[in-house]
């Protein structure tokens, strides 16, 4: 079964989230800050991660970073209500940019794009 890692510090919106992609057959896992997210994917394996940017501890540029020195094929996007990130350079290491006002089905297509694009 397909693995995610949703990081979001906005619990409604984590859980919102988490439970629709498991309505689409994947298996979530989730964290509420980039701290979270970095040692979760230390202990376990995902085929994909979806990641806010600003959140307390470890905002999302800083736990991309610490992700992908530790693994660099694992697939990320940067899901934000902020467009202005989409120029600093580290978001350009992730997979895909979207922006919290995308539709739930831009973002599932996105998700299936990425992990159709690995197989």
């Amino acid at each position: 079964m397909t693995r995610l890692l949703i990081v979001e510090d906005e619990k409604h919106q984590r859980e919102l989230y988490a439970m629709e992609f498991e309505d689409e057959g994947y298996e979530v896992d989730q964290a509420a800050n980039g701290k979270e997210a970095v040692d979760m994917v230390k202990n376990n394996k995902y085929d994909l991660v979806i990641m806010d940017i600003r959140m307390p501890e470890m905002d999302g540029i800083e736990a991309l970073g610490k992700i992908l020195s530790r693994d660099k094929k694992i697939p990320i996007i940067i899901y934000t209500a902020y467009s202005n990130y989409k120029s600093n350079f580290m978001t350009w290491t992730a997979d895909a940019y979207v922006t919290k006002s995308s539709s739930l089905d831009e973002i599932k297509g996105k998700v299936r794009e990425i992990l159709a694009s690995r197989a």
